[in-house]
């Protein structure tokens, strides 16, 4: 039977994925490099686990010989991506991981053209805000005629996991990236810009984001400038108050699309 590999499982976020996963009723193999951690996880799901590290090809390849698919939650991905990306392709395994590092998404698009002739799919970020973001991007461009370009701006409530906040430490980038003629170009923008989320408007800084790849892959329609976000604290029912705004260009005007709060 094949089943599913999370790597990383020892983590914050592998232990939530393989904790769901097996609520679910899905064939499951732990994996990572803390033996301890993982053997007091896979004793209490009643699965199996698998230690190894990522600097032998060939011990990767031995492991994976009855994945289908492998959920890749070991940041920061600068450092396991490429790696399982590879193995995954060489092995007939779909990938999946939940980065939000833009380096991730840039080595699957590269990756892109290998991973097809091998029946594969690799998905950065499948879950969290990119997947939410690009579902609402989506829906957006569903409802304009003849769509253009996308403008998106976010306002980020909360903190980060240890592991999540290692990995943002590790891509800080002060690169400004925007999707010209299909490539991504460097483009030099400083200035603040002020959007309204629904209870006034708010200072927003340019950034790059991985959406700058998975927007235009999946609608075709290029973000038309970096993504604008703003950072700050907010209730639990405040959090779910504030969503992106999708700004989406059309041929006689534009319309700004954000979810229900209700």
């Amino acid at each position: 039977m094949k089943k599913l590999m999370i790597y990383g499982a020892a983590g914050y976020t592998g232990s939530m994925a393989a904790q769901h996963a097996h609520a679910a009723g899905t064939p499951l193999v732990l994996a990572g490099r803390n033996e301890a951690t993982l053997a007091k996880l896979a004793s209490e799901l009643g699965v199996q686990y698998r230690v190894f590290a990522l600097d032998d090809a060939a011990a990767i390849n031995q492991m994976l010989t009855d994945i289908s698919v492998i959920l890749n939650c070991a940041g920061p991905f600068m450092r396991t991506a490429e790696i399982l990306m590879k193995a995954s392709i060489r092995n007939g395994v779909h990938y999946l991981d939940t980065a939000a590092e833009l380096d991730s998404y840039r080595l699957a698009e590269v990756l892109g053209g290998q991973a097809a002739a091998a029946g594969v799919m690799l998905l950065p970020g499948g879950g969290g805000s990119v997947a939410m973001l690009g579902s609402l991007a989506g829906h957006a461009v569903d409802r304009v005629v003849d769509p253009r370009k996308i403008r998106i701006a976010l306002h980020v409530a909360g903190g980060l996991s240890r592991g999540s906040a290692i990995s943002a430490s590790e891509n800080l980038t002060v690169e400004t990236l925007q999707r010209v003629d299909g490539k991504l170009v460097n483009k030099a923008v400083s200035d603040i810009q002020q959007f309204d989320f629904g209870n006034g408007a708010v200072d927003c800084f340019p950034v790059t984001l991985p959406d700058l790849i998975t927007i235009w892959q999946a609608t075709g329609v290029r973000i038309s400038r970096p993504s604008f976000m703003s950072r700050g604290t907010a209730s639990r029912r405040a959090i779910f108050q504030r969503f992106p705004t999708v700004r989406v260009r059309k041929s006689d005007g534009q319309t700004d699309i954000r979810p229900s709060s209700r």
